[in-house]
């Protein structure tokens, strides 16, 4: 654990030690600002029956910035070492692979995990500066940042596999988006054919959207913490895979 710990710190204070990792956290922040005061302005001209919590994560803009973390948060991770020639002086070092992986990737996830602390901020201060009852219960924000949570573990995962089968940032940004928008398109196929076909049950099944839309509602779903929690281990296991082949590749 003590070369797991070590690698682990060394990619976390990469994110932190440079302008990267905070452009990151403000942009992060600065539109989780603007959704929820376009939300709360949305709430003035119109009332709505759904919760705030609810309308601010299922507004476009929501779609929109957090698809766009995970290419940034990880396309540098294993490409950049590639480019660079580092990647196979780390993988010749006494090191198992798994660590590799594994540091890697818990150092993008933990980052990710803090970009959520605005946010947070956010819905807590609107209870404090207002004298109006909150327009969201504490179900609804502990349902969308578990499923935040849980996306974001395996969206980072398919980050670390994009940038492993690349060494270019650009491409491995790229690829992840395009990942990305694949899996968030399956989750919409039940949308615009309906139920009649034959394969409905599963692509409701591995609907982001519709498990964004059950959590906000405070409507916890073991099945879609089993989903992403297995989808993610896989993925690491393909990235695991990858990097041992080219670590044991004549």
């Amino acid at each position: 654990m003590r070369i797991f710990r070590t690698l682990f710190f060394k990619e976390l204070k990469s994110y932190f030690l440079s302008p990267f990792g905070w452009l990151i956290i403000a942009f992060a922040a600065l539109m989780q600002g603007l959704s929820l005061s376009t939300t709360i302005k949305g709430f003035m001209d119109v009332p709505r029956t759904e919760s705030l919590v609810y309308v601010v994560f299922q507004a476009p803009t929501f779609w929109f910035y957090f698809l766009f973390l995970f290419p940034v948060l990880t396309m540098r991770l294993f490409s950049e070492e590639n480019r660079s020639g580092t990647l196979e002086g780390l993988l010749t070092a006494p090191v198992k692979t798994w660590q590799v992986v594994l540091s890697k990737y818990s150092a993008a996830y933990v980052t990710y995990l803090l970009l959520w602390i605005p946010a947070i901020i956010h819905f807590k201060l609107f209870t404090t500066l207002t004298s109006v009852p909150p327009p969201f219960t504490s179900a609804e924000i502990y349902g969308a940042l578990l499923i935040i949570a849980l996306m974001g573990a395996l969206f980072i995962a398919i980050g670390c596999l994009a940038s492993c089968l690349t060494s270019s940032q650009i491409i491995a940004g790229v690829l992840c988006i395009g990942l990305l928008f694949v899996h968030f398109l399956l989750g919409l196929v039940t949308y615009f054919w309906g139920d009649q076909i034959a394969a409905a049950p599963l692509f409701h099944f591995i609907s982001s959207r519709e498990h964004l839309d059950l959590f906000t509602r405070g409507l916890i779903d073991t099945r879609s913490i089993v989903y992403y929690l297995t989808m993610t281990g896989f993925v690491l296991i393909l990235t695991h895979h990858l990097l041992d082949f080219r670590r044991w590749k004549p």
